[in-house]
């Protein structure tokens, strides 16, 4: 096991260095005006705006001003936002914007495990019927049609019909609702589905026939025997979608106006706040990655048949 978890975790850490580099010598490239203040762009002439990228290392090559980046990382120092929230430092955004969304992801992730794993249900309970049918529709919406237009309707038309707010107000509860169901909508889905699929694989093996023989109840089989084994294919999916919430919705958190890492993101990369960018960015991809690893291993503890040894 042990041997696992270090190469696992030597492959984590080079996807995440690898994504990183990437991103940073791809804002290099990218025009300088993303490193000016709004003020600068605005009064400044371009001996100022020289100067200033010179005082700022900008103009040094992009391997040396990686490395003072990650320098300045390691010692907690994830810099300054230029254009979105001018000189404040990003550790303190994020202190503020992480806690908003990481509650929201909590929430939805609940009410995506819940509702997901008792629609799958239903949809195996009544399996080619009626129960099913409208399992499958649901899925088929979510899976087909695009966020942004179902997204839209929903905060449209349901915040009409139950009075509810269109955007996030931070003393109202009430505003808090359907950002938590829109982003639930796709782990509902994924958990349904899949459920289903296994649990439908899961009746056609020689031990559940087997027990079926013996006088089991069929409801007793399947609560005891294929729930348990379908539950250790989705586990996977189970980190993975936790870190993925806490990162937030791009859509979401800008479509309800709440102050999250999402919408923070999308104003930094419209504003070209690059040192902004780069600092989610890998925030994104150290959580991805983590994801995976986490539901990998937990996979492992939870199944006794896999191993965490070539070879075996």
């Amino acid at each position: 096991m042990t041997k696992y978890i270090l190469s696992r975790t030597l492959r984590s850490i080079f996807t995440v260095v690898v994504v990183f580099v990437c991103v940073f010598m791809l804002l290099r490239l990218m025009p300088l005006t993303g490193y000016f203040p709004e003020e600068m762009l605005k009064e400044a002439d371009e001996a100022t705006r020289m100067s200033y990228l010179r005082n700022q290392g900008l103009l040094d090559h992009p391997l040396v001003q990686l490395w003072r980046f990650v320098k300045n990382l390691f010692r907690g120092d994830l810099g300054r936002s230029l254009t979105v929230y001018p000189k404040v430092p990003i550790a303190t955004l994020l202190k503020e914007k992480i806690p908003v969304t990481a509650a929201f992801g909590f929430a939805s992730m609940v009410l995506g495990i819940t509702l997901g794993l008792l629609l799958g249900l239903l949809m195996v309970r009544f399996k080619d019927g009626w129960g099913d049918q409208m399992g499958t529709f649901y899925i088929l919406l979510v899976r087909a049609v695009p966020s942004v237009i179902y997204l839209f309707f929903i905060q449209v038309w349901i915040s009409k019909l139950f009075n509810l707010p269109l955007v996030y107000y931070g003393d109202r509860p009430e505003s808090w609702i359907l950002p938590t169901i829109c982003l639930s909508l796709g782990s509902i889905a994924y958990y349904a589905l899949w459920l289903r699929r296994f649990m439908v694989d899961e009746e056609n093996r020689d031990y559940v026939k087997f027990a079926q023989v013996k006088g089991l109840p069929k409801k007793v089989v399947n609560r005891r025997h294929v729930f348990k084994n379908a539950m250790i294919p989705l586990a996977i999916y189970l980190p993975s979608d936790l870190l993925f919430i806490i990162s937030g919705s791009l859509v979401i958190e800008t479509l309800y106006a709440i102050p999250g890492t999402g919408g923070l993101l999308t104003n930094a990369i419209k504003k070209q706040d690059n040192n902004l960018v780069q600092i989610i960015v890998l925030m994104y991809a150290v959580l991805s990655v983590v994801g995976v690893f986490l539901g990998d291993l937990l996979v492992a503890f939870i199944d006794p048949r896999i191993k965490l040894t070539e070879g075996d």
